[in-house]
């Protein structure tokens, strides 16, 4: 009888299954996991992965080494969740779920504009573990398991000129995530969307070909996107919800005690991590403002926004077969 390998956390019917089965216990030597984060150590991507790799030390109690690459060294996040699904180079990260589309339709949707209402709910969402049959699905397909939900910042347009209403919003060329409902959102309102890599959008604003992109206040001061877009635009169209994930294919080969260390330490890094965006955003918005890098637009047509993007967003969800899904994160 082969013996069962239970992981507690997010995602565990598929990790029981995917996951259920003998370790292979590696030699005596320590085990190192290899991470990776486009940012530096000031983001809070980057302090989250950090808790993570604490508590897992914390929680297994025997050597573990740990090996972070920062700074898209090994590349951007679409490439850490492919390394991760092969099982080389990257062993944990993490990753917009705008990456995860190959494997899971919805995988996307619980990251588009306007599901969550602000951070509490979000909060809510993941607490009542709604998320459960996305994280289950990338499991299975892709061998990556979602032991964590960070995120929290509250996405907002940033721009080369102000924007105040629909109006002003209307044929703006701006970047979005590469996943299809950003665009389909975003030219419901009136925008011209468009498909850029994220480390080519300062240069994309810079060069005129966008005059806009979106981002929550990390990324906008870790990119230094206030340089070429000194407007941010308070949209609040978004939340950004970012999986903490790890390897299958590593997970696998790990004694049963790193594995349950590993699920136990990534629900409560990612905790930590929607807790620290959430609180350092009006922070780092004041500090860059008070500098004169950026001026902060209120913008006055949210609700209406919101209007426009919704039929889309409920189309989108009964396209890919989330419409149970979404139902529950509304009624959260």
């Amino acid at each position: 009888m082969k013996r069962r390998t239970l992981l507690a956390g997010l995602g565990a019917t598929a990790a029981a299954g995917v996951l259920g089965m003998p370790s292979i216990v590696r030699a005596q030597a320590p085990v190192t996991l290899n991470g990776a984060v486009q940012f530096n150590d000031d983001h809070a991507f980057t302090k989250a992965l950090t808790r993570f790799e604490e508590l897992v030390k914390k929680y297994y109690g025997k050597p573990v080494n740990f090996t972070l690459h920062k700074n898209s060294s090994l590349g951007l996040e679409k490439q850490y969740f492919e390394y991760m699904s092969q099982g080389k180079a990257v062993d944990y990260g993490i990753v917009s779920p705008a990456h995860m589309s190959t494997f899971a339709k919805a995988a996307p949707f619980i990251d588009a504009p306007f599901v969550f209402k602000g951070i509490e709910h979000m909060n809510k969402v993941v607490e009542k573990n709604i998320l459960a049959p996305v994280a289950d699905e990338i499991a299975t397909k892709a061998e990556v398991v979602l032991i964590g939900y960070a995120g929290g910042g509250i996405r907002n347009i940033f721009a080369n000129k102000p924007l105040k209403n629909l109006a002003d919003l209307k044929g703006l060329k701006v970047r979005v995530q590469g996943a299809p409902i950003w665009s389909k959102t975003f030219a419901a309102v009136g925008m011209s969307p468009t498909v850029i890599a994220y480390n080519e959008v300062y240069n994309a604003i810079q060069n005129g070909v966008i005059s806009a992109g979106e981002n929550e206040a990390a990324g906008v001061e870790a990119m230094k996107f206030y340089e070429v877009a000194p407007h941010l635009n308070l949209t609040q169209h978004a939340v950004s919800i970012r999986p903490i994930c790890f390897s299958v294919k590593t997970l696998k080969t790990l004694p049963k005690d790193l594995q349950d260390a590993i699920m136990k330490a990534g629900k409560e890094a990612g905790d930590y991590g929607r807790q620290l965006e959430s609180s350092e955003e009006v922070v780092k918005l004041d500090t860059l403002e008070k500098a004169g890098k950026l001026k902060r637009v209120p913008f006055e047509e949210r609700d209406a926004m919101k209007k426009l993007a919704d039929p889309v967003m409920a189309t989108y969800a009964k396209e890919i077969g989330a419409e149970a899904i979404f139902e529950k994160i509304n009624v959260a």
